[in-house]
């Protein structure tokens, strides 16, 4: 188990890295993580949700995410409260006191779920939450130190360097742990490290003597390998223009965004992706995109309340392309309808009114993996029909739109064949919405697009390539391989030298 001496230490890339590793090495390796909190998630074949990390460190292994590797999801809903998806599926919504309540009911589901997994795979590497010191929650912790004494896992320790204080925080995380969970310990790994790690080596004697665990490696701090994330941290750390592209992206930056990472490769094809949350930053893009949201309602009106919602209309009146996806989709309507509150106490609140459509809530939530086909052949979408795309779709509420013109259909679903509409688009073809997450990981579709966008701007096209993940996990695991050592991992994992 790897457990962090915080948040966004660098626990998932690790177990991402570690999970490719083993394969590599010939062992069967699944992530796990008992508890995960995120607003990027994953729908699996089974349709149902997990973190985005777990179906990313599956990918890295070279299996199929599963509901088991995540059986406990959170996804905050900015009042306090959040929705709990257990095995995937929406169970209730709590406010955090409720939760702490409630947790311990949730231990029998996660222990099952781990002991699919013990029994399916040669070494199953699982991630904390957090801190295992968070001693006010630790009573009803369910994703650290009480998972590791349920599995009797070795524990590693990662900190992260780069943010200061590594020392006191490993040696403070120790401190803070009962004894029977401070034997669990075995080693520690320094993460996010810049610079000679022959000027670190007094302090790293002196971690391992003072606490009588050896330091199993330094990872260096390093760009350039392209793994989604899931944490929003992540948007902050983020420089706010990426890549030198010909192609200006505005991606609206919601209070409650969630899956951003469809919009990773928009950077590998040539574009300057940047996140706007003021009226003032959206300037005059060549494309502008409203993400999914947790929260449609709640950032409807932050965007009415910024004047980005009016922001958003004039450009898209002017002719600027408009894209809505999942949230942002239902926000481009005319009427938002939550008749059962479901995500507020507004029944109705008028949308940007720039498409044909009217939403409204239900109890019910939508999670499945789609494929559909390209059926617009206007605006953005000319030369495009035809085309096949696969995607996902997470999504409260239902869509009805007034003027029958669609730019998808969705043939396909892992119940079987399939023949009905998805989305909304307008008579230019410069605005649409859907409801299906990662459209843009469809690389001939997102190329031609693009390519579309630029001809209408009067830019030149761009011949792109969508990077090689496999690559990117093959990258990371030989950065980590060489900065830890791996025959004292397989020690602690397996009991034995590799």
């Amino acid at each position: 188990m790897l457990q962090g001496t915080a948040s966004s230490v660098g626990k998932s890339i690790m177990v991402a890295a570690l999970c490719r590793i083993f394969r590599q090495d010939g062992y069967r390796a699944a992530p796990f993580k008992a508890q995960n909190m995120a607003l990027n998630s994953f729908v699996t074949k089974e349709g149902g949700e997990i973190g985005r990390s777990q179906a990313v460190q599956a990918e890295a292994a070279g299996i199929e995410p599963s509901i088991h590797m995540n059986p406990i999801l959170l996804k905050p809903e900015g009042n306090g409260s959040s929705q709990v998806i257990v095995l995937g599926k929406v169970t209730r919504k709590l406010d955090a006191a409720q939760y702490h309540d409630y947790t311990l009911q949730l231990l029998q589901i996660i222990e099952d779920s781990l002991n699919r997994l013990r029994s399916a795979y040669d070494i199953v590497v699982i991630e904390g939450a957090g801190s295992p010191a968070e001693i006010n929650l630790k009573e009803k912790e369910i994703a650290n130190m009480r998972i590791a004494m349920m599995a009797n896992a070795p524990v590693i320790l990662v900190g992260d360097i780069d943010r200061g204080g590594v020392f006191a925080s490993i040696v403070g995380t120790l401190e803070l742990l009962a004894p029977e969970e401070r034997n669990l310990v075995k080693g520690f790994i320094i993460n996010k490290f810049r610079g000679d790690v022959a000027c670190l080596k007094p302090g790293l004697d002196m971690l391992e003597k003072r606490t009588a665990r050896p330091v199993l490696g330094t990872i260096p701090y390093f760009r350039g390998i392209t793994i989604a994330q899931e944490d929003s941290v992540y948007l902050d750390e983020r420089p706010n223009h990426q890549a030198n592209g010909n192609l200006d992206v505005a991606i609206i930056r919601l209070p409650h965004i969630s899956n951003y990472d469809d919009f990773d490769p928009l950077e590998e094809h040539g574009c300057t992706v940047r996140y706007a949350i003021q009226a003032t930053e959206l300037g005059e893009p060549d494309l502008i995109i409203l993400p999914g949201t947790k929260s449609t309602v709640a950032d409807l009106l932050y965007l009415q309340q910024q004047c980005l919602a009016d922001a958003i209309f004039n450009l898209a009146k002017s002719g600027t392309p408009l894209i809505g996806i999942c949230g942002g989709y239902q926000m481009l309507g005319k009427h938002i309808n939550d008749p059962d509150k479901v995500e507020s106490q507004n029944g109705t609140i008028p949308g940007l009114g720039l498409l044909d459509t009217e939403t409204t809530f239900g109890k019910k939530k939508t999670t499945m993996q789609v494929k559909a086909r390209v059926t617009a052949n206007n605006g953005l979408m000319q030369g495009l029909e035809g085309l096949e795309i696969a995607g996902y779709e997470i999504h409260m509420g239902q869509t009805t739109n007034q003027n029958g013109t669609f730019p998808f259909k969705v043939v396909e679903t892992p119940t079987g064949k399939e023949d009905y509409p998805d989305g909304a688009i307008n008579s230019s073809g410069l605005i649409f919405g859907s409801y299906i997450h990662g459209l843009f990981h469809n690389a001939e579709f997102t190329r031609a697009l693009l390519n579309r966008v630029r001809d209408l701007k009067g830019l030149p096209r761009v011949n792109s390539s969508p990077i090689d993940k496999q690559q990117q996990y093959d990258r990371l695991a030989e950065i980590v391989r060489q900065n830890l050592n791996m025959p004292h991992i397989y020690q602690i994992a397996l009991g034995k030298s590799k």
